[in-house]
């Protein structure tokens, strides 16, 4: 028998192609290995976003190669790297024998038994229609939560970004669709069912003409097994006061939105092509904070083309304002084929860096006075594990791999997967400390 493995980098929705390549691989009757030295056939679905994602991508496809002086037989590199430098991929980097790109991954099976007959494949361009919404799935998360990807692709004109030539236009899966896949989930366990696209907020505007957000969540929280149900990835141009209801009122929609807002001031708003102005995310966020209990996350980008001092200063006045409850920061990356590409006035990498450590330190009190306002009241925990005598897990106010955790004390033994109540005793930077109730 075949053994394949599959290294899965970069974002959540990279995690669901390769789940649906797993679950192809599985259903084809290959067997499933965890250990790359196991491998007869070795995928990495690589992420292509910025530069130290293609870096990192490219050091791992270079390491796993060294492996074909041992057992392995197939190196196959897939996703959206594979999509942006297809050529150069094959051309420049002998040890593999495949590259797909992120429409492609379908074909999986097909491309690895062709590789193991001798030939090198190259197989590449975003399909205009999504034809992998009953396509079987072998989750990777931990079984109490999974993501499920409700659209791909993007038509936002972001200058900085090159999602879209990657990845193509915004396709919607099917309401039923989305219900079928959610349901089989919950069946397999998941409890906590975690959206994600490009953008969640512009769902169901291609083939329903209008946002749909709100009825696909109306329609999930009739899964008996789902207990929560988290939005990542919206965008404040399109988050309406419909979602915003739904978020308030729906009892298994928590209090968290994933609100990626790139800067606050208006003249690099414009530069980004963003489709929001600060006034609007003003509105959104107001809106949003009439919730009791309401969680935004959100990231900036510092060092954009041409930020001046007074264009950082309104963003840090906009955070110290704002106090949000989870922010990350990235510096801009100089990405070729983005129309920032040849904007002028490039900021040097050393201001960039300073602009980065000024924003973290900003936020890192910020949260710690967040996560002190928590001190005394309850949570409802899932459990993730258990190190140096503590269980640790995570409340609504946390997503998986990308916030903090909340450390339990407990006597008693607890699973992974376990709903439990906890009293919140102490704080810090990011993460919590409760006792068990």
């Amino acid at each position: 028998m075949v053994n394949v493995g599959i290294i899965s980098l970069g974002c959540a929705k990279n995690t669901v192609d390769s789940e649906k390549m797993l679950g192809i691989i599985k259903e084809k009757g290959y067997n499933i290995v965890n250990n790359e030295n196991d491998a007869d056939v070795l995928i990495i679905n690589t992420c292509g976003f910025i530069e130290s994602a293609k870096r990192e991508s490219i050091n791992y496809i270079i390491e796993m190669g060294k492996l074909k002086e041992k057992r392995l037989k197939s190196l196959i590199a897939a996703g959206c790297l594979s999509e942006r430098y297809k050529e150069e991929l094959l051309s420049n980097l002998p040890e593999l024998d495949a590259v797909i790109g992120t429409g492609d991954f379908l074909k999986i099976s097909e491309i690895i038994e062709s590789t193991l007959n001798g030939k090198r494949v190259l197989e590449y361009g975003h399909a205009d229609e999504l034809d992998d919404a009953n396509s079987p799935r072998m989750l990777s998360t931990p079984k109490h939560y999974g993501y499920l990807k409700i659209a791909e692709g993007c038509n936002n004109k972001c200058s900085f970004c090159i999602i879209p030539k990657l990845r193509g236009h915004y396709r919607s899966v099917k309401i039923e669709d989305l219900v079928n896949e959610a349901k089989i989930m919950a069946k397999n366990g998941v409890r906590e069912l975690i959206l994600i696209a490009q953008d969640t907020t512009k769902y169901g505007i291609d083939i329903y003409k209008k946002f749909m957000l709100p009825t696909l969540l109306r329609e999930l929280s009739k899964i008996d097994e789902i207990k929560w149900i988290r939005i990542l990835y919206a965008y404040p141009d399109s988050i309406t006061d419909e979602l915003i209801e739904e978020i308030r009122t729906n009892s298994k929609l928590l209090k968290y939105v994933d609100m990626p807002l790139q800067h606050s001031n208006n003249n690099v708003l414009k530069r980004m092509k963003r489709n929001t102005q600060k006034e609007k995310i003003e509105e959104i966020i107001d809106k949003l904070r009439t919730i009791s209990g309401m969680v935004i996350r959100t990231t900036f980008i510092v060092g954009f083309p041409g930020e001046t001092d007074t264009e950082f200063d309104d963003l840090k006045d906009f955070i110290k304002e704002k106090k949000f409850n989870k922010l990350g920061v990235f510096t801009y990356s100089r990405e070729e084929d983005t129309e920032a590409y040849g904007m002028p006035n490039q900021v040097p990498e050393k201001i960039k860096q300073k602009r980065y450590n000024e924003i973290m330190l900003l936020q890192r009190n910020i949260s710690l006075n967040n996560n002190k306002s928590l001190i005394g009241t309850e949570l409802e925990i899932v459990i993730e594990g258990y190190k140096d005598g503590l269980y640790y897990g995570r409340s609504y106010i946390d997503a998986p791999d990308i916030d903090g955790v909340t450390f339990v004390k407990s006597d008693r033994k607890l699973n992974i997967g376990d709903f439990v109540k906890v009293r919140i005793s102490k704080a810090f930077d990011y993460d919590l400390m409760g006792e068990l109730l």
